[in-house]
C-alpha cells in the first residue's frame, strides 16, 4: 500500500515503525512543526520526525491543512491510504477524501467512550476499568466514523497514563499494520459506532491538575494517575522553604479522616473529603522524581500540617 503517515508523539511515532517493517511505502510523513522546549527552549522535532528522518522519508509539518495549496500538495502524492494517529490537526474533507481508501485513524479508545483529544488521560480520570485502541475510518464528525478493528486492555487500578498509552501503542501498532493488509485483500470490513456511552475527551485544562483535598481519596487517586507523568497533579505549599509548586505521581488510597487537606503522619498521608491519600512519587519544580521520604526531608509536612488552596499573598500550609 502507499501510505501517508499522519502523527507526532511516541504513541504514532511506534505504529509509523511498524508500518514500515510491514513493506509498505511511505509517500510522506506529516507531523506537528518543531516546538520550543527545555530550558533554553530550543526548537525540538516530534518523535515522528525524528524517526522518519532516521528512515530517509520525507516529512511535512504544515500548520494547517485549510490551504487550497496543501490540500493539493497532499493529493499528488497519490496515495492509497493515510494512517493517522494523534496527529494533532483536523483534516479537511478534500484531505479525508483524497487517498484512495479514505483516512484510518488509530484511536485511543474504546468509541464511542471518550472522543477526543485525551482519551488515555479521560478513561484514567474517570475510573474506567477497561480501555483499547481501534481503527476507525476518518469522517468529518469528531471520531465518529466506522469501526474496523479493536483491541481491549484492563486498566489496572494503579495503572498511570504513561503505562496505560505504552500497552496501547503496543496493541496499536500490529493491530493497524493488520488493518492495512486487509484493506489491501479488500477484506477490511467497518460498523458504524453506537451513539449510546458517548462522551467527550476534552483536553486538560491547566486548573484540573490541582489537587482538591476536598475531593474523595479515590477521586484524586484516578486524577494523578491519569495525569502521570504529564503534566502531572499537583499541589502548592509553603513547607518551609517559601511557596513550591509540587507535581505527585504516584499515590495509594488508605484509610484516615481528618480535615481535608490534614497530614495525618509525618510520611504523606494526607486526609481528603472521604478516605485519606499517601504521596509515593512526587517531583519538586525543575528536578527529577523522587520517593516522598526522599522529598520530606527538611520539609515541614508532619502531623498536625494542613494544605489549604494557595493564597498568593501567604503560604498555604498552617
Amino acid at each position: 500500500m502507499r501510505v501517508v503517515f499522519m502523527g507526532t508523539p511516541d504513541f504514532a511515532a511506534r505504529l509509523l515503525k511498524e508500518i514500515i517493517s510491514r513493506g509498505h511505502e511511505i509517500a510522506a510523513v506529516y507531523t506537528q512543526p518543531p516546538r520550543p522546549a527545555g530550558r533554553g527552549m530550543a526548537e525540538k522535532k516530534s518523535a515522528v520526525h525524528l524517526l522518519a528522518e532516521s528512515f530517509g522519508l520525507p516529512v511535512r509539518s504544515p500548520k494547517s491543512l485549510k490551504s487550497a495549496d496543501a490540500q493539493a500538495d497532499f493529493a499528488a502524492l497519490d496515495a492509497d491510504v493515510a494512517v493517522v494517529a494523534a496527529y494533532g490537526l483536523l483534516l479537511p474533507q478534500p484531505i479525508l477524501d483524497s487517498p484512495r481508501y479514505g483516512c484510518l485513524n488509530l484511536h485511543g479508545s474504546l468509541l464511542p467512550r471518550w472522543r477526543g483529544a485525551a482519551p488515555i488521560q479521560r478513561a484514567i480520570m474517570a475510573g474506567d476499568a477497561e480501555s483499547g485502541v481501534m481503527v476507525m475510518k476518518m469522517e468529518a464528525g469528531l471520531d465518529t466514523g466506522p469501526v474496523a478493528l479493536t483491541a481491549k486492555t484492563p486498566i489496572g487500578a494503579e495503572m498511570t497514563a504513561g503505562e496505560l498509552h505504552d500497552r496501547l501503542a503496543e496493541l496499536g501498532a500490529p493491530l493497524m499494520a493488520q488493518a492495512l493488509d486487509l484493506l489491501a485483500r479488500g477484506e477490511l470490513r467497518f460498523t458504524p459506532q453506537a451513539e449510546d456511552g458517548a462522551c467527550y475527551a476534552q483536553k486538560i485544562e491547566k486548573a484540573e491538575a490541582r489537587l482538591d483535598w476536598r475531593r474523595s481519596a479515590q477521586d484524586l487517586h484516578d486524577l494523578v494517575r491519569g495525569l502521570s507523568p504529564f503534566p502531572g497533579a499537583f499541589f502548592e505549599a509553603d513547607l518551609g522553604r517559601g511557596i513550591e509548586r509540587v507535581k505527585v505521581l504516584r499515590t495509594r488510597v488508605e484509610e484516615g479522616a481528618g480535615a481535608p487537606g490534614a497530614a495525618l503522619d509525618d510520611a504523606g498521608l494526607i486526609a481528603c473529603g472521604a478516605g485519606a491519600l499517601r504521596l509515593l512519587r512526587v517531583q519538586r519544580a525543575g528536578k527529577g522524581e523522587m520517593g516522598i521520604e526522599e522529598f520530606l526531608r527538611g520539609r515541614k509536612l508532619g502531623l498536625g500540617s494542613l494544605l489549604v488552596p494557595v493564597d498568593r499573598g501567604g503560604g498555604d500550609v498552617r
